[in-house]
């Protein structure tokens, strides 16, 4: 198997790459190869991938169901089209502009009061509309040179990424976020139960979900999650100082939220910390800094642990167990993912081809969307304003409809006044100039 890695020359590259390392025997796993369009940081990443490479080969062969052969080989280079041919998977994780982009989308909030976070927001808004023209452009790469390849968009903002890949691209493409492995972890955590033993009932959109009920081993353990949950995050943010829900929250809610719900159910003291703060892109810069010079270091062959810090847990180990899964699980042994595709029908009441974060049924190198129940009022009415949000954004990017983004940025229940929305769109304009594709025009 083949694995292209589009924006390769990320920090991120190390973490997935332990993931795939540690999972070659089940992938049959013979070449990643890494694109990027930074030829210095792609040269740096890729070094650092054939050590890990090398790493890996070599704790194989000492144990004693160790394989023989090669090492996976690793390869890199800025030609796209090279990356992608023959590959079974396509990994995309591109940030367009750079943690600069991002500084400028959360800057672009606090200039008019509002949330600017990656995915959330007039930023997250910003993010996507500089990332689908690329992201779409990358679809056609894969459909042209690698037709059966699974494209897995880890991209931020994923969903509305996701989103127009499935509206404009000719690819069977998965939206993958951390987020709900990290739930589940957390659950498994404060349950003090094995991972593998808990599964969770998590439906939503990306960075807007719910977890609604808890089994483990069969059993339901939903009020005692709640309880458990709660009390994790809240040792957590006592160590931390980070804001998190209060447990009378979990009570109202009737389940365990993604932390990125805050944004939403909680603005005002979202938008205080947001401006008593530094930007999450300047702590991202810093650690990033640090994390390259150890990469550059010739005798470092695994992934630091200071990486930890920079965010995206579990990432590696949601995205290997998932191509795994795909390509070893037999048809009547399924497995469930939580990962953003078309409800296709999973949702009751919720359009078929809206993309949405649930569980899916992997099996037999196939996946389905796994039926759910009926949304709660208030649910149901959160997320069909974000994804009409989501929809207008992927109009006004794919047509360069101006009219549209400006309906979605006044419809984003954290997005601006009418009366404010023009002076938003022009400085958003202003600082993405020459990277908003149709928009640009």
């Amino acid at each position: 198997m083949k694995v292209a890695v589009i924006g390769g020359g990320s920090t991120y590259t190390p973490e997935l790459l332990d993931g795939l390392f540690r999972r070659r025997a089940e992938l049959d796993l013979h070449e990643v190869h890494l694109h990027d369009v930074d030829p210095g940081r792609l040269e740096l990443l890729g070094r650092l991938g054939e050590r890990m490479a090398a790493r890996s080969f070599d704790h194989d062969r000492a144990t004693p169901a160790g394989r023989s052969g090669v090492p996976v080989a690793v390869r890199w280079g800025t030609d796209r089209s090279a990356a992608v041919a023959g590959s079974s998977f396509v990994v995309s994780q591109i940030r367009v502009g750079g943690m600069a982009a991002r500084e400028r989308d959360e800057l672009l909030g606090r200039e008019f009061d509002l949330i600017g976070q990656e995915p959330v927001g007039v930023g997250g808004l910003a993010n996507a509309w500089r990332t689908i023209p690329v992201a779409v452009d990358i679809a056609r790469d894969v459909a042209r040179h690698a037709p059966d390849a699974v494209l897995l968009n880890f991209t931020n903002p994923a969903g509305l990424v996701t989103e127009a890949l499935w509206r404009a691209g000719d690819v069977a493409a998965i939206g993958l976020c951390n987020a709900p492995w990290t739930m589940r972890v957390e659950i498994a955590t404060a349950l003090d139960e094995p991972l593998d033993d808990v599964v969770v009932d998590s439906v939503g959109l990306n960075h807007l979900s719910w977890v609604r009920q808890v089994q483990v081993r069969g059993i339901d353990r939903t009020a005692d999650a709640l309880d458990a949950h709660h009390a994790l995050m809240e040792r957590r943010a006592s160590a931390t100082g980070s804001p998190t829900f209060t447990r009378e929250a979990y009570e109202v809610l009737g389940a365990i939220p993604n932390s990125y719900l805050r944004y939403y159910y909680d603005t005002p003291a979202m938008l205080a910390h947001q401006r008593e703060h530094p930007t999450r892109a300047s702590t991202v810069q810093a650690i990033e800094h640090s994390l390259l010079a150890q990469y550059a270091d010739p005798t470092l062959d695994h992934k630091p642990a200071e990486l930890d810090r920079r965010g995206g847990a579990h990432y590696s180990e949601a995205a290997a167990a998932l191509m795994a899964d795909l390509v070893g699980t037999p048809a009547g042994a399924p497995v469930r993912h939580v990962v953003d595709v078309p409800s296709a029908g999973a949702i009751p009441g919720f359009p078929d081809e809206a993309v949405v974060e649930i569980a899916i049924a992997v099996g037999g190198g196939t996946w389905q969307p796994c039926p759910t129940d009926p949304l709660p009022p208030e649910v149901d009415a959160l997320m069909r304003t974000m994804k009409d949000v989501e929809q207008l954004a992927v109009q006004a990017a794919l047509t360069g409809d101006e009219n549209a983004a400006l309906r979605a940025l006044v419809t984003h229940p954290l997005g601006p006044s009418v009366s404010q929305v023009h002076r938003v769109w022009a400085r958003l304009r202003e600082l993405n100039a020459g990277c908003l594709g149709a928009l640009d025009r």
